[in-house]
């Protein structure tokens, strides 16, 4: 039996705050290149307190992966805290950037 097509999946969205050192250390290029491995699309940026958002969307084991490779992060990032929220996928994105 084939792999069901990416496509072919229920698109879900997935909002992450990530607290902790996680600005200065390369994070978000760290999470734009693990959610583009994924076939994620979405982006990532920086937060005026301190902390990163992601928004992802894509198949829910995608998804679940790139929030566990959050908690791992660059060498020299340190995650504290992850707060997750889940939603429909709105379809918005073609890619996953970072934004500024």
């Amino acid at each position: 039996m084939a792999e069901p097509d990416q496509a072919q999946e229920k698109q879900e969205r997935l909002r992450a705050i990530v607290r902790g050192r996680v600005q200065g250390v390369g994070f978000r290029y760290f999470v734009q290149r693990e959610a583009s491995a994924l076939g994620l699309s979405g982006y990532v940026r920086n937060q005026w307190d301190g902390s990163v958002e992601v928004v992802a969307e894509g198949p829910r084991q995608s998804l679940e992966r790139l929030l566990a490779r959050l908690w791992v992060g660059p060498r020299s990032a340190y995650v504290q805290e992850i707060i997750t929220t889940w939603g429909a996928a709105s379809g918005e994105f073609r890619f996953f950037n970072v934004r500024f």
